[in-house]
């Protein structure tokens, strides 16, 4: 009987164990800087009046996040780039822009090396999510001013297609993409949770992914996300390179996400997205009447910490 007693008691052990709540959550420290280094490719494939049009792309950067300040629910922070660069394998032959480029000559390397270390703020929620980036644009309104060789309509295209890729919207959309991946409830072991996220840049698209807790370690959670990514049919033409464009697209996306068990910070997050769609483009001066062409996206990038 004592030994049903205690074999009892293990198995009830067991159930409660199994069955613990976990608050998955940012635990970050003032004063403390977090990093974010990302590398991502492109591979963008389209047809043009039946012409093929490929472009190969990969962007990297690095980024600080510096706490500020924190309260009960929010953290503020203080955010760097600490390196930005883009290669691009276009029709017409290679472009490569680098922060760290030392050449005068090369004005859009050169502008990426002023926004360099030009801090802003956001406003992260202990869940990972963005409730505000500040400053951003008047900080790219201010790196702009100071070429004084770029003026009039050229400026104009440089600092709409800056805020396209680093405004205020486009930063919210892609950090929160690898940071906005918590519950706001506790979860156990295998549950699941679903998290809504809007990406912005030249196409506005609204990521709805499932994550599951698939396992936890001695020093990580491990989580898997599946997404669906589309855009809205109803949306507005916007302006990207200086032609009224709209896409309508739609895709899937995995995310495989470690997050360390003491911060909650991202230690490594691996996403690859598949979008395929139509691409059109409204009767303007550059395209006279237009056109709709097809495209897909393969996406795929890895953010570490280190």
């Amino acid at each position: 009987m004592k030994h049903l007693f205690n074999l009892f008691i293990l198995l009830i052990i067991g159930v409660t164990c199994q069955a613990q709540k976990l608050k998955l959550a940012l635990h970050l420290t003032k004063d403390n800087t977090y990093n974010m280094i990302t590398n991502a490719t492109s591979t963008i494939k389209q047809t043009i009046n039946g012409q093929v049009n490929n472009i190969e792309l990969n962007i990297t950067g690095n980024t600080s996040f510096k706490v500020l300040n924190a309260d009960d629910s929010l953290y503020y922070m203080e955010v760097n780039y600490k390196s930005l660069s883009m290669k691009m394998q276009l029709p017409n032959g290679p472009v490569n822009i680098n922060s760290q480029k030392n050449d005068p000559s090369d004005i859009m390397s050169s502008i990426l090396g002023a926004l360099v270390n030009k801090p802003f703020t956001a406003i992260f929620t202990k869940s990972g999510k963005i409730k505000s980036v500040e400053n951003i644009e008047n900080m790219i309104s201010s790196v702009l001013d100071g070429f004084p060789q770029v003026q009039g309509p050229q400026k104009d295209q440089i600092k709409a297609q800056f805020i396209q890729s680093f405004g205020a919207k486009a930063i919210k959309g892609s950090i929160e993409l690898a940071t906005a991946v918590f519950p706001e409830t506790p979860v156990s072991k295998n549950d699941k949770w679903t998290i809504n996220t809007t990406l912005e840049s030249a196409m506005t698209a609204k990521v709805t992914t499932v994550y599951q807790l698939t396992d936890i370690t001695p020093t990580s959670f491990i989580i898997h996300g599946d997404a669906n990514i589309a855009t809205n049919a109803n949306d507005d033409f916007k302006r990207v390179n200086d032609m009224p464009m709209k896409y309508n697209m739609t895709g899937t996306m995995t995310a495989d996400i470690i997050a360390d068990k003491i911060t909650g910070w991202i230690s490594e997050s691996k996403t690859k997205q598949t979008i395929s769609g139509t691409v059109e483009i409204k009767d303007n001066p550059k395209i006279p009447g237009g056109v709709t062409f097809p495209m897909s996206v393969i996406n795929a990038s890895v953010t570490t910490d280190k």
